[in-house]
């Protein structure tokens, strides 16, 4: 039996980031605001990291970075590149329609750092278009995934515990997942979530 000869690819260099100028942070907000939407927060906490590996590799001082960012992240903001009130907005629609509880909307929007006033809005903009937006949510999450009165099969007692648990962890509360598991007519349930 021969063995093989020992095949390894050579390592390849860690790349060097770029020493960081007005216009590199410019170039690279511009990119990051291409492929995703985002907060003022988060933008600054992005470019933020890109000064401190700079300032690191190049041995430059990291708060003339940080002031670049600053100026940068407030001539977006005079502009309305960057506008939290959209984002959350936008956010929390697209969450919605995806059968995201308002619990889990808030606190994936506190995570990307969008402001409180701007997430309390978008909520209040979801309940202006759904009188129970969580109830519509939880059907829409039980549609998704084939829960209570989607299921494609009987179920006993272990399956609808567990489907509960499935609504539960997705952050609604125990009496809309249980409204939704236990219904027998799915007309009927759509029909409470547009008259809640």
């Amino acid at each position: 039996m021969t063995e093989e000869p020992e095949t390894r690819r050579p390592k390849k260099k860690p790349k060097v980031p770029r020493k960081v100028t007005r216009s590199s942070l410019e170039n690279a907000a511009l990119y990051y605001l291409e492929r995703f939407a985002t907060s003022v927060e988060n933008m600054r906490r992005v470019l933020y990291r890109r000064v401190d590996k700079s300032a690191r590799h190049h041995e430059t001082d990291p708060e003339e970075g940080r002031a670049l960012v600053d100026d940068l992240i407030r001539r977006y903001v005079a502009s309305g590149l960057l506008d939290d009130r959209v984002y959350a907005n936008a956010q929390a629609i697209t969450m919605h329609r995806r059968g995201k509880s308002t619990r889990a909307i808030r606190a994936w929007l506190m995570q990307k750092a969008a402001s409180g006033e701007a997430i309390d809005q978008a909520l209040e903009n979801l309940a202006e278009d759904a009188v129970d937006p969580d109830l519509a949510a939880a059907i829409r999450h039980a549609r998704r995934r084939r829960l209570g009165p989607y299921r494609t099969r009987q179920a006993d007692e272990k399956t609808r515990d567990k489907e509960l648990a499935s609504l539960a962890r997705a952050g609604f509360s125990y009496g809309i997942a249980r409204r939704v598991i236990d219904a027998k007519d799915i007309n009927e349930l759509e029909e409470d979530a547009d008259t809640a």
